[in-house]
């Protein structure tokens, strides 16, 4: 009995120690290596037109006529809607009619000048024939004072006609000026399009009363359409205008296009920690709406010759994040700073390892520094 309890004793202890809570815990191991690593940067963003337009009248009226509709296309140059002239008509036309008056003036002020402009030549002569006359002793000093006085009331008379000349000619300047702005208020009831593009909204109907700048119709371009994305700041190290970027639509989840980083705005989000970049599609695709989200990844450059473990071998305590060393059958906790991550599942070590470092890169159970560990390559239930 003494042989028996002794060898159920054993039988116990080894399983304990082999398959039960004392069992050494089977862990995965990788070395740390050298490798080029392809970071990349993902974000959510929001397609939407970088060329937008607000069409609406400069001043306040009502809406006589809208020509167009939602999704309609339209060419630059096109009549979208026109507002009432209420008394546009009746000023334009009064105001011609008073340049046509004030023209009217001008001639007959400019024939005035020309007639007083012959009477003066006229008296200068004869002021200088009895000059002539009067040095020679064939006049009297009287004559000659009457000659002269003759040409400075013309001279006067010649200057009033020029003087009036020149404010009738002023009066139809300004009338026409008028006649101008009145034509110009009357042709901004006219509501065309700027660009060739698609009307994404319909703000006013005919008969609704809009103040000056409030927006009748609203007009994109739909060749300007980017993606306003979002990406954390933390992992936005190298992030710039001209990287490459993979869009997946969320109304073509089965599809991607080819894009490009335009912009890069210069004011990031303080609240949420995200700096926003735009994306053009490099072809924009058809079909494509504002407002639709998107999935943006974008291709930083790539980090030669890099050190290199498993992401899924990174672990934390409390704020500290590490590796677990396997070196001679112990384990040991290796704080690391971490910088570019790959799509492959690599994330480079700044500091903190050496190449060949054995690191555990999965479990069965959480491990400590005190732990058993038995090294295999695959834990059980995983895939081969």
């Amino acid at each position: 009995m003494a042989v028996v309890a002794l060898g159920l004793l054993l039988a116990l202890g080894w399983v304990a120690t082999q398959s039960g809570p004392l069992a050494p815990i089977p862990v995965t191991v990788t070395p740390v290596v050298r490798k080029d690593v392809a970071p990349t940067l993902f974000g959510i963003g929001t397609v939407e037109a970088r060329r937008a337009y607000l069409i609406g009248p400069t001043a306040a009226g009502r809406v006589r006529r809208v020509l167009v509709d939602v999704g309609d296309t339209v060419t630059a140059g096109q009549l979208l809607a026109e507002m009432e002239p209420v008394d546009l008509d009746t000023r334009v036309t009064a105001t011609a009619a008073a340049v046509e008056r004030g023209r009217s003036a001008v001639a007959t002020a400019d024939a005035q000048v020309r007639d007083v402009r012959s009477r003066h030549s006229f008296a200068a002569t004869e002021a200088r024939r009895a000059e002539a006359l009067g040095a020679a002793g064939v006049t009297s000093q009287s004559t000659v004072d009457a000659a002269r006085q003759a040409e400075q009331s013309a001279a006067a008379q010649l200057s009033a006609a020029e003087a009036t000349l020149v404010s009738a000619r002023r009066d139809v300047a300004r009338l026409e000026a008028d006649t101008g702005g009145a034509q110009q208020q009357r042709s901004n009831l006219r509501l065309l399009a700027p660009v060739d593009g698609v009307v994404t909204a319909r703000d006013a109907e005919p008969g609704s009363t809009v103040v000056a700048g409030q927006a009748v119709l609203k007009l994109e371009d739909p060749r300007s359409v980017w993606i306003s994305v979002r990406l954390d700041q933390v992992r936005s190290a190298g992030l710039r205008a001209g990287l490459s970027a993979r869009i997946t639509r969320r109304a073509d989840p089965l599809g991607q296009e080819a894009g490009t980083v335009v912009r890069v705005e210069p004011i990031s989000d303080a609240v949420t920690e995200e700096r926003i970049a735009k994306v053009a599609f490099d072809r924009p695709p058809t079909g494509v709406s504002s407002g639709e989200m998107a999935e943006v990844t974008l291709a930083l450059p790539v980090v030669k010759d890099a050190v290199v473990v498993p992401n899924a071998s990174l672990r934390h305590r409390g704020i500290q994040q590490g590796v677990w060393r396997y070196a001679d059958g112990q384990l040991g906790f290796v704080p690391v700073t971490t910088g570019a991550e790959g799509l492959d599942g690599t994330v480079q070590v700044l500091e903190g390892l050496q190449v060949g470092d054995q690191v555990v890169v999965y479990s069965e159970r959480d491990l400590d520094a005190g732990s058993r560990v038995k090294v295999v390559t695959a834990l059980r239930g995983s895939a081969p």
